[in-house]
């Protein structure tokens, strides 16, 4: 075990950011999953609908009225399963977040889509100090989902004074 830290993009689908990045292809191959979200919802086919259509996932599995498998890129998975009943749910996002990568050229096009199936569904694009433009997304079971693109990493930026200052660790190329 190492404490040093490296650039890893040979094992991430996430493309190195630059001009022109394309984001991969959705990825339909079996692999024991080493992280994925699980998301109740009270209404399965509206959720997929949403998942699909607006946040570019496909739906992998389904087994209906129990479970929907969607993917997006190589580990990026969701299973959409049936919410117990409970109270009334609360206007606006939820408590749970998570976020995807994608590329920049993808943001926009996310946004627009999903303000199509449900609109009022978007917050942003935002651009971070870290270096990204993030995108919230509250979904129709209330999870507040970022598609967060990675901006062209420059060393002698104010992102990257911010990593340094701010966050106290280094901003190498």
């Amino acid at each position: 075990m190492t404490d040093t830290t490296f650039p890893a993009f040979s094992i991430s689908p996430v493309p190195r950011p630059g001009p022109g990045v394309q984001p991969p292809e959705q990825f339909r191959g079996i692999y024991g999953m080493p992280m994925f979200v699980t998301v109740p919802t009270d209404d399965l086919e509206a959720s997929t609908d949403f998942w699909v259509r607006g946040l570019g996932f496909f739906d992998l599995f389904t087994a209906p009225g129990t479970i929907t498998h969607l993917r997006r890129w190589a580990f990026q998975d969701v299973l959409l399963v049936p919410a117990p009943q409970a109270a009334a749910p609360r206007p606006g996002p939820g408590r749970s977040s998570v976020s995807f990568s994608c590329v920049l050229s993808e943001i926009d096009a996310v946004a627009v889509a999903c303000e199509e199936v449900s609109p009022g569904s978007t917050t942003g694009p935002r651009l971070q100090p870290w270096g990204t433009v993030d995108l919230e997304v509250v979904t129709p079971e209330r999870t507040r989902v970022v598609m967060t693109a990675a901006r062209p990493w420059d060393p002698a930026s104010p992102e990257a004074a911010h990593v340094q200052d701010r966050l106290g660790f280094g901003a190498e190329a």
